[in-house]
């Protein structure tokens, strides 16, 4: 009996499966809640999508939901975009998302405060990056809807305030799917033209979701990177939108808008005009006083009688001549005392006469000298004389002249003190005052003292 059936398995019929679904849904939306949220540390998220009585299980992969605008979180009700697809591990089917859109207020006021947190913390909303607005435009480019009550609202308060400004409008959707891409690239257009002065970027009124387009991150970088200056004008006063965060100036609503890109044409010519009835009354003023000053300088004595101002100014010259001669006479008796005393300083310090002066030191060195050396003579001179007379009177030659003598033992001239170191026949040398004599001992006798 099986041989008359197709038997698969587990394995084949969920391909089979996944194969079917995938290519019957493609591209599909789908509407829920979000629930039983996980983020791993894979970057992929996982969540069930449920409404009030079924469920679907759907992933997005990193590589997809980095391009999100805002965090999904539990409880969060919104639209997905992807395909259907089978895991095949557990047989269930999931739709693997996209592209994710909050839905109802909650979920977009959350979607809006992490858009808002997150440029923030770039420095899209930085005072320092805010253009200024040109106070008088000559042409202004505007985005927005033309079939809008607010384009028609703005070309009436322009016309009305100031008729002559050039206005080009680069219509887009406000609205919608394709709205947000639209409004970027119109901005970039607006970059690339010339002699574009400001750009006024908005709509009308409407609901948070009617809004949403402004909320949009590609929106919110376009004006950030806009070169020309951006007045965000979306919605009524109480409407706030990231297009108006990062804008260099926030219109409350697209008539506001017009009205502070241009001035009142009368009260710029009322302002014109005030100004030059002060510039004139000034003007008369100045002449009235010029005028009397001259009138009162002409009656003065100076003009009346202007030869004997001169004559005041010609005695005061002639003085000063005078003190001019006396103070340069004076001058040039007192440089030539200091040039004469310079020639002197100069003569005293050139080389001969520095010679000279050390030739003078010298010849009075040498005096100095030679009186000394004859001092120092003299002085060792009777010195010499006395020790002299010392040694002569000390000296044996002295005692040998008074008839004395001295004996020596020889051969060794041993001095003979004592008789009884003789002997008979020794040799004796007798030293005489004159001459010397050889003697023997013959015999010897000696006196007790």
């Amino acid at each position: 009996m099986t041989k008359n059936y197709t038997i698969y398995s587990i394995s084949q019929i969920t391909a089979l499966i996944r194969n079917n679904l995938e290519a019957s849904f493609q591209d599909l939306w789908l509407e829920g809640e979000i629930s039983n949220l996980k983020t791993p540390s894979s970057g992929h998220i996982y969540f069930v999508l449920k409404d009030s009585t079924s469920q679907i299980r759907a992933v997005s992969f990193r590589f997809k939901n980095r391009f999100f605008t805002f965090q999904p979180q539990d409880g969060m009700k919104v639209l997905v975009r992807g395909r259907i697809s089978v895991y095949e591990a557990r047989g269930e089917y999931q739709i693997l998302v996209d592209q994710i859109e909050p839905r109802g207020t909650g979920a977009l006021q959350i979607a809006f405060e992490q858009l808002k947190a997150k440029l923030l913390a770039e420095g899209l909303f930085a005072p320092e990056a805010k253009k200024p607005i040109p106070p008088y435009p000559q042409t202004i480019g505007i985005v927005t809807s033309p079939t809008g009550a607010a384009i028609h609202d703005m070309l009436k308060v322009i016309h009305r305030r100031f008729a002559n400004v050039s206005i080009i409008i680069n219509p887009v959707r406000v609205q919608g799917e394709e709205a947000p891409a639209e409004i970027a690239r119109a901005i970039y257009e607006f970059n690339q033209l010339p002699h574009i002065d400001v750009l006024i970027v908005g709509r009308g009124g409407g609901s948070i979701e009617d809004l949403w387009a402004f909320n949009e991150e590609i929106v919110a970088r376009a004006i950030f990177k806009s070169q020309l200056p951006v007045i965000s004008a979306v919605g009524h006063e109480i409407d706030f939108t990231i297009a108006d965060f990062v804008a260099d100036l926030r219109a409350p609503t697209p008539s506001a808008a017009a009205e502070l890109v241009v001035k009142d044409k009368q009260n710029l010519l009322d302002q014109i005009l005030g100004t030059q009835k002060k510039l004139y009354q000034i003007a008369q003023h100045k002449m009235e006083l010029l005028s009397h000053r001259l009138e009162k300088y002409s009656q003065s004595r100076v003009l009346l009688h202007p030869e004997r101002f001169i004559q005041g100014y010609q005695q005061s010259v002639d003085n000063l001549e005078l003190r001019l001669q006396q103070a340069t006479v004076y001058k040039f008796s007192r440089e030539k005392e200091k040039t004469q005393h310079l020639i002197d300083t100069i003569y005293r310090l050139t080389p001969l006469a520095l010679i000279h002066n050390y030739q003078q030191k010298i010849i009075n060195i040498q005096g100095k000298l030679y009186q000394q050396k004859q001092g120092d003579l003299k002085d060792q001179r009777a010195r010499l004389y006395m020790l002299a007379g010392k040694l002569d009177t000390l000296s044996p030659l002295a005692v040998l002249k008074r008839g004395y003598s001295i004996c020596q033992k020889l051969p060794h001239l041993q001095i003979i003190t004592d008789a009884k170191s003789l002997g008979p026949r020794d040799l004796i040398n007798i030293k005489l005052f004159h001459g010397e004599i050889i003697a023997e001992v013959k015999s010897h006798a000696r006196n007790e003292i």
